[in-house]
């Protein structure tokens, strides 16, 4: 398979396996930049969840939900709303990198 079409399926499988995917991409695939790509897809997934998770404890408290609803909804739009673009921009034949765990790979 393609380059192009290996990147699509690696950002689109944040919605039906977003860890599985990335490993599975990571250990068979030969070519660097998406061994780099299902890296960066892995480290976000597990970030923005965590940020989700950590969102969700700090609304349990009352005082702390300010700050807790507000996360909870901004890092579940971004594990939608980034997978999308990632998509766009592999259809495109651009190269684009996850925000926050890009530069860490």
């Amino acid at each position: 398979m393609e380059e192009k079409g290996l990147k699509v399926i690696l950002h689109a499988s944040a919605f039906f396996a977003p860890c599985l995917v990335p490993i599975l991409f990571f250990i068979f695939i030969k070519d660097e930049e998406v061994k780099r790509l299902s890296v960066q897809a892995l480290l976000f997934q597990f970030v923005m969840w965590l940020l989700v998770i950590i969102g969700g404890i700090l609304t349990i408290t009352i005082i702390l939900a300010i700050i807790g609803i507000p996360m909870m909804i901004i890092f579940g739009l971004m594990v939608v709303i980034v997978p999308i673009i990632g998509i766009v921009k592999a259809l495109k034949g651009e190269t684009w990198e996850y925000p926050i765990v890009g530069k860490w790979i």
